[in-house]
C-alpha cells in the first residue's frame, strides 16, 4: 500500500521521478479564491512518455489545479514550471506556444465554425505531424469536416476539442474530463489515443471521473481530497488503498 504520511499538505509528490525529466511540474502552488484555500501547497510532476491521473470527488481542486498548470489562473504562490522554465506568470497562449496543449472541462470548440476550420485554426501553432483529414480520421471525425462544430454531438464535440489540442504537436497535454459525454466505445478511442501520444513521449495529465478507465490508462496516479494530495501511486496502488476506494471509487479498498 501507500504510506499515508507519504503525500500531504506542502508535500512534494514528485510524479513520474526516475529517469525521465519533468516536462510539466507544479512547485507548492497555492491557489484562493477570496478567503477560501482551493489549493494547499500541491506539488507534482508529469514526464515525457508518461500518463498521470488526477483522481478526487467533485470540489477538491482538479479543475482549479488544472487551471494554474495551463495559465487560466495565476497561483498565488508556488510556481508552475514547463520543460524546465519558469511559467508561473505566463498565459496560456505563451504555455501553448513553449509546447502545452489543453482540453478545458468545459466547451472550447468555435461552434461558427466547421470541423474543419476549427482544426485549422490549431494546425498553424504547429510541431505537429500530420494534416486536417488525417486528424479528423484519427477520432472519427473525417466524414465531419464540412460540418459546423455547433452542430456536433456533446461526444463528437469533445472528440473534435481533443484533436485540436494535439494537432499543433505539444509536448504535453493537459485533460480535464476527457471522457465527458463521450460514449464508452467513444472513451475507449480517447484513452488509446491518448495512450498512442504518451508512447510517441507525450507528457499527459488527466483527471476524469471515469476513474477505472483514468486509472487503466495511467502510470502514476494521485487523490486530491480537500485541495491536498492526500495519497500518490501506482494504479494498481491507489486502486488497493483504502481511503481512496471509500472516498473516490465508491468501493470497499483491500
Amino acid at each position: 500500500g501507500i504510506d499515508p504520511g507519504a503525500v500531504g499538505v506542502g508535500a512534494a509528490a514528485r510524479i513520474g521521478r526516475g529517469a525521465v525529466t519533468a516536462v510539466l511540474a507544479a512547485r507548492d502552488v497555492v491557489v484562493s479564491h477570496g478567503r477560501t484555500v482551493v489549493l494547499r501547497g500541491v506539488s507534482l510532476e508529469v514526464g515525457a512518455g508518461s500518463v498521470v491521473a488526477v483522481l478526487g470527488p467533485t470540489g477538491a481542486g482538479k479543475t482549479t489545479l488544472f487551471r494554474a498548470l495551463v495559465g487560466e489562473r495565476v497561483a498565488d504562490a508556488g510556481r508552475v514550471e514547463l520543460n524546465g522554465s519558469d511559467v508561473t506568470s505566463e498565459p496560456l497562449w505563451r504555455r501553448a506556444r513553449r509546447g502545452l496543449g489543453y482540453v478545458p472541462q468545459g466547451p472550447s470548440v468555435l461552434p461558427d465554425l466547421t470541423v474543419q476550420q476549427n482544426l485549422e485554426t490549431y494546425l498553424v501553432l504547429g510541431r505537429g505531424a500530420g494534416g486536417v483529414r488525417e486528424w479528423a480520421e484519427r477520432v472519427g471525425l473525417g466524414h465531419r469536416l464540412e460540418l459546423r462544430a455547433g452542430q456536433l454531438s456533446g461526444g463528437e464535440r469533445r472528440l473534435l476539442e481533443l484533436a485540436r489540442a494535439l494537432i499543433p504537436g505539444p509536448r504535453v497535454i493537459v485533460c480535464d474530463e476527457p471522457f465527458s459525454g463521450i460514449d464508452p466505445i467513444g472513451a475507449r478511442k480517447v484513452a488509446k489515443l491518448l495512450r498512442g501520444e504518451a508512447t510517441g513521449g507525450v507528457a499527459v495529465l488527466l483527471a476524469d471521473h471515469h476513474a477505472d478507465l483514468a486509472l487503466e490508462l495511467s502510470d502514476r496516479a494521485v487523490l486530491l481530497v480537500d485541495g491536498a494530495l492526500r495519497r500518490e501511486g501506482t494504479p494498481e496502488e491507489l486502486r488497493a488503498d483504502a481511503e481512496v476506494c471509500e472516498r473516490y471509487l465508491g468501493r470497499a479498498g483491500g
